[in-house]
């Protein structure tokens, strides 16, 4: 099994080995949107596992019982696996029914056929975060924090006490499913707390749908981020006290100028 990522959903952002993984592979399962965005490098004789929204957990069983039955399967990302992606949920449920998980390049394959364990490899993709940053310039040149305020999985109060300990512990905080048609207020509710701890012309920098057709990108200050249009799509990066705009790009400074001289002339 080949859990993949895919990056932002470019082509030209896939890595060489997911394109390799999922050229070769026996099926390939995944969100059928992310099954779209991959459609020029899939063959008519491949299986494909698709779903819609939460159907994620049916998705990964019918993979990982397409695996054990002999076929080769791509479990598909968008961004990277290990991150808020389905690298983790293949682990829970293999570990909630204790299947074996080995190496996919193990050399006891005989010991694999004994325990019916899942060969498994992890293919990182370009995340949201890393897409997200390069389009805005240099956010996350010091420390950050990357939160998650989808409340589907973890308490609100639980993603309100780590907004609040990087807020205050003045990290770049990077915002993952900042709102969704269900979900409107967090966000406003995590830009009060925000605002404790930071200026409300703090740069915040706003990307949806990165390296894809329907990119867009802008900088805000703080103080208007609850009157911004948002979506599961978008990923908000809001500064640190050290932040800056320059030439319509967003720089989190990492100290060189306090340290070196870096005048040329």
């Amino acid at each position: 099994m080949y859990v993949t990522g895919i990056g932002p959903g470019n082509i030209a952002h896939l890595s060489e080995r997911a394109a390799q993984v999922l050229k070769t592979v026996d099926a390939i399962a995944g969100y059928t949107a992310y099954i779209d965005l991959i459609r020029p490098i899939i063959s008519d004789h491949q299986k494909i596992i698709s779903s819609g929204m939460k159907k994620e957990k049916e998705r990964t069983h019918e993979a990982i019982q397409t695996v054990l039955n002999g076929l080769s399967c791509a479990l598909i990302s968008s961004g990277d696996p290990g991150i808020y992606a389905m690298a983790g949920l293949v682990f829970e449920i293999c570990m909630n029914n204790n299947v074996k998980i080995l190496p996919v390049n193990t050399d006891d394959q005989r010991q694999v056929t004994l325990d019916s364990a899942l060969c498994l490899e992890v293919i990182p993709g370009i995340s949201a975060l890393s897409s997200g940053a390069s389009l805005l310039g240099a956010p996350l040149m010091h420390d950050f924090a990357v939160i998650s305020l989808s409340d589907l999985m973890t308490p609100w109060s639980v993603i309100q006490g780590r907004i609040e300990a990087a807020a205050k512990g003045d990290f770049v905080i990077v915002i993952y499913n900042p709102k969704s048609k269900r979900r409107t207020s967090q966000i406003i509710n995590a830009q009060q707390i925000i605002l404790k701890y930071r200026d409300g012309n703090t740069p915040v920098g706003i990307v949806k749908g990165a390296m894809r057709d329907n990119q867009m990108v802008c900088i805000i200050p703080l103080k208007d981020l609850h009157a911004t249009q948002l979506d599961m799509q978008t990923t908000v990066f809001i500064g640190n006290s050290q932040t800056k705009t320059y030439c319509d790009f967003m720089v989190t400074p990492r100290g060189y100028a306090d340290k070196y001289c870096l005048k040329t002339r």
